[in-house]
């Protein structure tokens, strides 16, 4: 039985929270979640708390259950606190700034990159690191692969785009005749 479906989301008072159908939407910030949920899952917004339960016993219905809870868990913390990702770039030569609504990246190409920011994405350089924010999980995440996707870091010197949490392995390079 899922652990994450059974509890319920709280939001605050400021954000309003109607259905359309299988569609949620939360008024604050303009988010929709779709939860073409196909008859598995039931939704109940009483007061300020949202909740889940699904249709029957089944494994779908119960995987179901735990993934729309997390889309609109995800929702609610985008509109109350916020998401943010950084990402650091490594390499002589390498550079990022922020353009209107357009980061500019330099990587070592023939050609600077032009990566638009599309609405709800924000964006700020501060010497080598890229700061992303959005309040929609799912915005920030595919941006940011795409952006470390333009030149993803290399094992030998590790020049490249990668996240800040993100480890990269090393490997040794040649070794001299002996």
């Amino acid at each position: 039985m899922s652990r994450i479906g059974k509890k319920p989301v709280e939001f605050a008072a400021d954000i309003k929270v109607s259905s359309n159908g299988d569609i949620l939407t939360f008024a604050k910030g303009k988010i929709s979640v779709d939860l073409d949920t196909k008859g598995n899952v039931d939704f109940a917004i009483d007061g300020n708390t949202l909740t889940f339960a699904a249709k029957s016993e089944e494994k779908v219905h119960r995987a179901f259950w735990g993934t729309y809870r997390a889309l609109a868990a995800n929702a609610v913390t985008g509109l109350t606190t916020g998401y943010t990702k950084q990402l650091e770039i490594n390499g002589v030569g390498y550079r990022a700034a922020v353009k209107g609504k357009v980061l500019n990246l330099q990587l070592g190409h023939s050609h600077d990159i032009n990566f638009d920011l599309v609405d709800g994405l924000e964006a700020k350089v501060e010497k080598n690191v890229i700061t992303l924010t959005s309040h929609d999980k799912q915005l920030l995440g595919s941006a940011a692969a795409k952006i470390r996707s333009f030149r993803p870091p290399e094992p030998y010197k590790g020049k490249g785009v990668k996240y800040m949490e993100e480890h990269i392995v090393r490997k040794a390079g040649k070794t001299a005749k002996k």
